[in-house]
Order: C-alpha cells, then structure tokens, then sequence
C-alpha cells in the first residue's frame, strides 16, 4: 500500500495546506493511532488520524467536504493564523464559514484586502508555490512624498539586510504623491514593510488588491464571496501552465 507524507495527506483531505500541516504537526496538534505524529512521518490514510482533536479521512467515515474557495476583505487588526501565540481575532473566526477553510498563505496583521480561504490543501500549495512566480498586487501609502529615484529602487530590487536577500524585480507605479501600487511574485515576510523601511519610508496603509486573477473589487471589509466558476477555471488554467512550465524545466535540468 503506498504511503504519502503525512503532511499531503492532510491538505488532500482539505484539512491545511503542507505548511500549515507541518505546523500543527510540530506542535503536536496531529495524532496517529492515539500517539502524536512526528514532522515528515508517512502514512497509508488507513491509520486513526487526528487533526486538532478531529477525525481525518478513514477516521472521519471517510467523507470528504466539496470543495470551497473564498474571496475575503480581511480588515486590519485581523491575523491569519489559529495559533494561540496571538490572541488578536482571527479570519476563520471573522468569516465563520459553516465548513472548515484556512487561509492561502498570510496578510499581515497590520494589512488589509484580499484574503483566499479555501479547504483544497493542493490548491493552496500550488497558489503559494514560490517557483511558480504568481503575480500579488497591493496598493500602499508610505508616511513621505517619494520621487523617481524611490520606485526605480523598488522596481529594480532592494537588499533586505535583516533577510539576507535581495527582492526580485517587481512592477511599481506612482498613483499618488505617497501612494504606489506595486505587483509581486515572491512573498517574503513583511516584505513590502520591509523594502520601504530600507530606502527610509514607513508604511501607512498596504492592501492586497489582487492574487493571480481573483480580484478584491469592490467587496466591503469584513465581508467574503465564494469564487466564481469564471474565476475557478482562469485559476486552473493558470495553475496548470505554471505546473507545465516547472515540469519543463525540471526535465531540462535532469537532461
């Protein structure tokens, strides 16, 4: 019987995405026949498999929800995880969907705009696949009236010291005297914040106003829709290629 990491097994039981799943694991939040799961652990699916105190898979009678994904405006002053390190509300307990969904990836805290919740633990992982370079656009105002010199900096890359990194080139445009819109294909941690507070800027407001194809539009704060067939399949469509594209590429590599 083959076995898979434990960790895609649960996001293709729409339980988390890999990386979510990982963190509960390490957090001994996962249990296998009564004992607690290790990181990178295998299983068949035919093991009594608890997440969170809730039965998966064959535990669960082996019933499996219908797939959802959820447009949301997360409001400021929400966080994206359940952790219990912060007590601030967070987007599972703002939206309280009748089924379980987390969140595709993170928005800071202190950020606004589109949020993806969805059950599809694939589907997640492909959205926030690194090596498959999806667009994320935002609109941000920063504390101080920028010039030429500023977005040229932030098109072109900036080191991020405390990372160790130096940001991919981005698309930036001035849509005001202290406010740009910038579209990113990484996601490293605060890292609009980040950029800005190296070239000596603070952000004042940043919100997520498109990932890939879905669009936050003019959906209220606060409030979520269910995507639309059209937006569904534009977002496989897209997810494919990229998978087409990364496939092609590993085979040249093994060449």
């Amino acid at each position: 019987m083959e076995e898979i990491r434990l960790n895609k097994y649960l996001s293709e039981q729409g339980i988390c995405s890999r990386r979510e799943a990982d963190r509960l694991i390490e957090a001994g939040k996962v249990t296998i026949d009564g004992r607690k799961a290790q990181t990178g652990e295998k299983v068949t699916g035919h093991e009594k498999i608890f997440c969170d105190g809730k039965p998966v898979g064959r535990a669960s009678g082996g019933k499996k929800a219908k797939p959802v994904l959820l447009v949301v405006n997360k409001p400021r002053g929400i966080v994206c995880t359940t952790s219990d390190k912060d007590r601030a509300p967070n987007v599972i307990e703002l939206v309280h969907y009748p089924s379980r969904v987390y969140p595709v990836g993170r928005l800071d805290k202190d950020s606004e705009g589109l949020l993806l919740l969805t059950n599809q633990g694939e589907l997640a992982n492909e959205i926030m696949h690194a090596g498959n370079l999806h667009e994320k656009e935002y609109l941000v105002t920063v504390d101080q009236p920028f010039n030429s010199a500023f977005l040229k900096k932030m098109r072109e890359g900036v080191e991020l010291k405390e990372l160790g990194v130096m940001t991919r080139p981005c698309r930036v445009e001035s849509v005001g005297p202290k406010t740009f819109r910038i579209v990113l294909t990484q996601g490293l941690n605060r890292q609009i914040r980040r950029m800005c507070e190296e070239l000596g800027y603070h952000v004042v407001t940043l919100k997520r106003v498109r990932i890939m194809n879905i669009l936050l539009g003019k959906l209220n704060t606060g409030d979520y829709r269910r995507a639309t067939p059209k937006e569904m399949e534009e977002l496989e469509r897209a997810l494919e290629q990229a998978r087409e594209l990364r496939e092609g590429q590993d085979e040249e590599t093994t060449e």
